[in-house]
């Protein structure tokens, strides 16, 4: 059997992380699954980790886009070095607190899907060889799309698996008492 090469194992990742993280949803009722837990973090729910991933997804896709028609992209964002992605991260969290967790799961599920074709249509070469895009500078682009997908899934994953568990232990509490 022949051995995976970068691309095939990036997209087996992603999709495997991203469909682990939407059994972590499935695990919590449907009617409890826009509740916001008590924390000092700044998500507190799954529509706030959702829209955190779709929005770094449209990041990426406009890097991307603006990388291929031969410009250099600015990023993080506009207005935003790497060193102030707290910032970045913060304003993020605020322009979506008017988002349903159903609108931000279909958002987020269709910008996975994108950025899945956008990998797909690559090469592993392409992938993998550093300079191969200006744009990319010093990198490659693995490197762009496992930190906006199986990388960051991960990290979801975890915030998800805490807001579940805080969820169903409040239901617990409240059946106890």
């Amino acid at each position: 059997m022949q051995e995976k090469n970068e691309k095939e194992m990036l997209l087996l990742h992603s999709e495997e992380n991203f469909k682990r993280l939407l059994e972590i949803i499935e695990s919590v009722p449907t009617r409890k699954r826009s509740l916001s837990i008590e924390t000092d973090e700044r998500d507190k729910n799954f529509r706030d980790v959702f829209m955190h991933l779709y929005e770094w997804h449209a990041m990426l896709e406009r890097w991307y886009r603006e990388g291929m028609d031969g410009d250099i992209p600015t990023m993080p964002a506009p207005g935003y070095k790497w060193r102030t992605l707290h910032l970045l991260n913060r304003q993020i969290w605020e322009n979506y607190q008017d988002v349903t967790i159903n609108q931000a799961l279909k958002k987020l599920k269709l910008s996975h899907e994108r950025i899945m074709q956008l990998i797909q249509s690559h090469t592993n070469e392409e992938i993998i060889t550093k300079k191969y895009y200006k744009w990319t500078k010093t990198s490659n682009l693995y490197s762009y799309f496992a930190a906006n997908t199986a990388n960051h899934y991960m990290w979801a994953i975890n915030k998800c698996e805490a807001i579940a568990a805080s969820i169903k232990e409040e239901e617990v509490d409240k059946v106890v008492r």
